[in-house]
């Protein structure tokens, strides 16, 4: 949490995307990054994939490869990374940090069960975890499924039956340590509820898109029109006073913001004691951006929050990353502001064009949002794209704010590991 708030007041956008190893000549694709629920409804890891539209002849290789080229930040939740059994031995795999990469693996059809055994027990001592599909046929699954961590099935390739009998026969069949049940690909809530009443610990897919996006706060909440109307103060002419006279009208609000600035994280040489002080101290930048986050904070967020509340934090931090790459010099907190704001509109239930109204924003955030135009609608339009699993969008998009895949990639799971650790301890 506090390495958060390093990150959130100071942190440069470069930190961690500067130290590349040489690039190889192996071609990169755009990865696909889909987000895995637990049974909370809480966003709990990130399936990694490559778009349906690539095609290539060894897709594990180059999804091993783009996570290599991205120097992959996946410490802070799991990842699940679905390839073949044949792929166990890809020397990519030697190159990522296991940590939190959990391999769901497809059997091949000449799969053998001692080998892929010997493969886990090698990859297991870089700490990797390990899945398998559901694949009663192969003669191999028998004896891998006691091998490993998650017992997956792919709901949309499945009969309701079968997911009840895949989840009775591993939580009864399956010795040693318990199996956690991962469900792939539902594409409807009904399938989704199916999924919760047999067990199953983790669910991926668009069943969330389903879902009624639309915030637990009502559109008129206080909390956030207080905080609305001191992103206004902030990026308007308010000055000190006015602003911490604002700030006193939330306690919460001045409460946080006293309780971070004076957390030993931070470091501060002295004790912060008053909202003047808090002001001073954070400067204006650092604290439209702090109210930013903090208007997606959520009382008992769902589904559609939690997939809200990723894709605006995301966008945010992807953008600035970029940024520091494609528009060099300056500060780069329009871009995170630009990619936080323009999911505002599902946050509120408003129309942006009526929330910016009220708002001081810069020309260049303004026109991105509303037009698509300016410095900063190439790099929202990479932000956007981020979210689909559409290589050919992506490429486009990329191509029109001049950045490559590997760039995109390598900011793309900088933003998602940033996101997940800002949420992690979310009030």
């Amino acid at each position: 949490m506090f390495s958060s708030l390093k990150n959130l007041f100071g942190k440069s956008a470069n930190d961690g995307a500067d130290s590349a190893p040489a690039a190889s000549s192996r071609a990169i694709p755009f990865l696909g990054r889909e987000p895995v629920f637990d049974r909370n409804g809480r966003i709990a890891g990130h399936l990694f994939r490559l778009p349906a539209s690539n095609t290539v002849e060894d897709p594990d290789r180059l999804l091993l490869h783009a996570l290599v080229a991205s120097r992959a930040d996946l410490q802070q939740s799991p990842a699940f990374v679905p390839i073949s059994s044949a792929s166990l031995d890809a020397p990519e795999l030697d190159r990522l940090p296991g940590g939190q990469i959990v391999l769901l693996l497809r059997l091949a059809p000449d799969a053998e069960a001692g080998s892929i055994g010997d493969d886990m027990a090698r990859l297991r001592e870089r700490e990797y975890r390990f899945g398998v599909f559901r694949q009663p046929r192969n003669p191999a699954f028998a004896k891998v499924i006691q091998q490993v961590d998650y017992a997956a099935i792919d709901i949309a390739g499945s009969e309701p039956n079968s997911v009840r009998d895949f989840s009775s026969a591993v939580r009864a069949g399956v010795q040693g340590d318990p199996i956690q049940l991962f469900a792939c690909n539902i594409d409807t809530l009904d399938e989704h509820q199916l999924c919760l009443q047999w067990h199953f610990d983790y669910c991926h897919g668009h069943f969330v898109d389903h879902a009624a996006i639309a915030s637990s706060a009502p559109a008129g909440d206080p909390h956030k029109t207080q905080l609305l109307n001191l992103l206004h103060l902030v990026q308007g002419d308010a000055d000190t006073a006015e602003l911490a006279k604002a700030m006193r009208l939330d306690p919460v609000l001045s409460f946080r913001i006293l309780r971070y600035l004076n957390s030993p994280a931070l470091a501060l040489t002295r004790r912060i004691d008053s909202l003047e002080q808090a002001v001073t101290i954070l400067g204006r930048q650092k604290l439209a951006r702090w109210l930013a986050v903090l208007l997606f904070s959520v009382r008992e967020p769902q589904l559609s929050d939690w997939l809200l509340i990723e894709n605006a934090l995301t966008r945010g931090r992807l953008m600035e990353v970029l940024g520091a790459q494609s528009l060099p010099g300056g500060h780069h907190d329009p871009l995170f502001l630009t990619g936080i704001f323009s999911c505002l509109d599902r946050l509120l239930r408003r129309p942006l064009a009526d929330i910016l109204q009220a708002m001081p924003v810069a020309d260049a955030i303004r026109q991105a949002l509303l037009e698509h135009q300016g410095p900063y609608a190439s790099l929202l339009a990479v932000a956007e794209a981020s979210e689909a699993t559409d290589q050919n969008r992506m490429a486009e998009a990329a191509r029109q704010a001049g950045v490559d895949a590997e760039s995109v990639n390598r900011a793309l799971l900088a933003a998602t590991a940033w996101a997940s650790e800002m949420t992690e301890y979310w009030e």
